[in-house]
């Protein structure tokens, strides 16, 4: 269950973490720069040259796409600059709440005096556009203000009145209620979000200041700022299992199965990875690579991010703005050592680390551990024609890239008296297993020594861009050229396209996305994937393991009934939660040491998705 899905969500709405990315509607230019105030503000250290993006150029996911400066006045852009300028975590804070809050009063001001015109609603929408910046926290830290509130602009959008069609037909503006609505507004925020009374914050929210000074213990639900993008890639890779090519049902094999669930599941990782629904394949759509993951402040470019900063596991925080480029798990029986650096020699100690030490995860159990390992050994790489099984091109290769196969095998003085094939070994995936400073990491200090990179496989990399360990170069043939700059190679033009031909060669794949036609939807090859992991109730229940049937239940229940939104057959979707609710009967009858129920409740699943199958899509 490879997630793929992408749904709108309502601002206001709390989300529950599963597994299936949801998307963010566009933002506000002023809202977005406020909310990603907010999340680069609570990283340590603060990134001030990207708050001072935040504010100054557009914000990925706003819309339009303008600055929030170009919205703003002299005096809130002044407020702004000066507290980016003094590195004041505080004065930008209150500056940047100011910012929302004079917005929002502004265009309710300018709705009263559009009352019965298309203008008023306008702005009052534009007012609520803005409103979004706080709401989540207000919901948090004071939800019968929150409902007040919301009364408010049910009341304001109401009330407006319009021009009518034709001059006819309008509804007159109820002038006394929309007077008393933003009343109740502009007070609750004068009262909670003007500079003045805000007092400085251990971290950065949108809660209300009244709830703040009332020492009040908010948990304010976990949000990644936007333009993030944390769905699957849109162009969905093809997922090659070895047990598939042979024929071989996985619901046959429950080990494999159950870890398939585990790296499709949050609840491996700790918070806020798994309160954002992020897992193993959030990253690795389908064992390849995410080309489209992005989290401003974490993420340099799209395909990868900080991995060890302090968002996700403050006690893994190494202090250092360094963007990894997420690899591809292709063939990673085949791949290690393992990490960029190579720093794990055995797959099953680097699972442990991200789980553990990158996504402050629960220790995993040996059960758990064996099963990822059982899923994951059994990703393969994509066939590929161009490449014998030593690794040779054959006949199906391009004049070019056989002429690139001879440069790649050519001993250069720029790399010791080394050729590329010394490292990227054909008859060895086009790896060898080894770390090198091929100059491209800086030491950590003066005299300090630099980290090598292990050598990565060249199978299908034509699918994982942007290339090196810090996805630095967005291209092969850029990759050529920095060799060929860098270790003076001193390869002319022509010599340059050969052997970026010859990656390309050696870099490519048969079917590489998935395709989707007719009852072959995406919801179809998520129903399968998903029942397929439920069947290994038939092992979990047995063995009386509740813990693990909580997680398989935490994981696949929700998603079952979050993926319903997007099936073709609308008319299926109520067998769908039916289904949902059996499997969460499965999992209270487990917690409650019911085993007999627990059975029962995997029966009528079973029954049930026998009788509804053919309408799954």
């Amino acid at each position: 269950m490879k997630r793929f899905l992408t749904t709108t969500v309502l601002c206001l709405l709390p989300v529950t973490a599963q597994a299936t990315a949801l998307e963010d509607a566009p933002w506000a230019p002023r809202a977005a720069a406020y909310r990603l105030t907010l999340f680069l503000g609570n990283l340590d250290p603060l990134p001030w040259g990207k708050l001072e993006n935040s504010w100054t150029a557009p914000v990925t996911g706003s819309a339009p796409n303008v600055s929030a400066m170009s919205k703003m006045s002299d005096a809130e852009a002044s407020a702004v600059t000066l507290a980016v300028e003094n590195q004041d975590r505080h004065a930008l804070f209150m500056a940047a709440t100011d910012v929302v809050e004079n917005g929002i009063l502004q265009f309710l001001a300018a709705a009263n005096d559009a009352l019965g015109t298309a203008d008023a609603a306008q702005n009052v929408a534009r007012a609520e556009a803005l409103y979004r910046a706080f709401a989540d926290g207000i919901q948090a830290g004071d939800r019968a203000g929150f409902r007040t509130l919301g009364r408010a602009w049910l009341t304001l959008n109401s009330a407006v009145g319009s021009a009518g069609l034709s001059q006819s037909g309008a509804p007159d503006p109820d002038r006394e209620a929309f007077t008393e609505a933003r009343e109740v507004i502009e007070t609750y925020l004068r009262d909670n979000f003007t500079a003045a009374n805000i007092a400085p914050r251990a971290k950065l929210t949108s809660v209300p200041e009244t709830i703040v000074q009332s020492g009040a213990q908010i948990d304010v639900p976990v949000s990644l700022p936007p333009g993030s993008d944390i769905a699957d890639q849109r162009e969905f890779p093809r997922l090659v299992l070895q047990f598939e090519e042979a024929g071989l049902d996985e619901a046959d094999m429950p080990l494999v199965a159950y870890g398939d669930m585990l790296f499709d599941s949050p609840q491996i990782f700790g918070g806020p990875a798994r309160d954002l629904g992020i897992s193993c394949s959030t990253c690795h759509n389908r064992s390849d690579v995410n080309r489209d993951f992005f989290i401003p402040g974490l993420s340099s470019h799209a395909g990868g991010m900080d991995v060890d900063g302090s968002f996700f596991n403050p006690m893994f925080n190494d202090r250092t703005d360094d963007h990894l480029d997420t690899p591809s798990l292709r063939g990673i029986r085949f791949t290690g050592p393992y990490g960029r650096d190579g720093r794990e020699a055995s797959l099953r100690d680097f699972t442990r680390n991200v789980i553990v030490t990158e996504f402050a995860g629960e220790e995993p159990t040996p059960f758990q551990l064996d099963a990822l390992l059982a899923y994951m050994r059994q990703f393969d790489f994509l066939p590929n024609p161009q490449i014998d099984r030593a690794g040779r091109l054959t006949d199906q290769a391009s004049d070019a890239a056989k002429r690139g196969e001879v440069l790649f095998s050519t001993p250069f003085d720029g790399l010791n008296g080394r050729a590329c094939a010394t490292c990227h070994t054909p008859d060895r995936s086009f790896r060898d297993g080894q770390t090198y400073d091929i100059g491209t990491s800086e030491a950590p200090f003066e005299g300090g020594t630099v980290t090598q990179l292990e050598t990565p496989t060249l199978r299908n990399i034509n699918f994982s861009a942007p290339y090196m360990h810090d996805g630095s170069l967005p291209t092969l043939g850029r990759v050529v050229e920095w060799f060929n700059d860098s270790k003076s190679l001193n390869l002319d033009a022509e010599e340059r396209a050969d052997l970026t031909a010859y990656l390309e060669a050696v870099g490519d794949g048969q079917d590489p996305y998935q395709v989707f036609e007719g009852r072959e939807s995406t919801f179809r090859l998520a129903f399968d994937e998903l029942t397929t992991f439920a069947s290994t109730l038939n092992t979990l229940i047995p063995m009386q393991d509740a813990e693990n049937i909580s997680l398989l239940v935490d994981t696949v229940a929700p998603d079952l009934a979050a993926d319903a939104s997007v099936m073709v057959n609308q008319a299926a979707k109520p067998d769908v939660y039916r289904l949902s609710a059996h499997l969460r009967a499965v999992g209270d009858a487990s917690a409650a040491g019911n085993w007999g129920d627990a059975a029962t409740a995997w029966e009528s699943f079973k029954a049930l998705q026998s009788k509804i199958n053919e309408g799954m899509y």
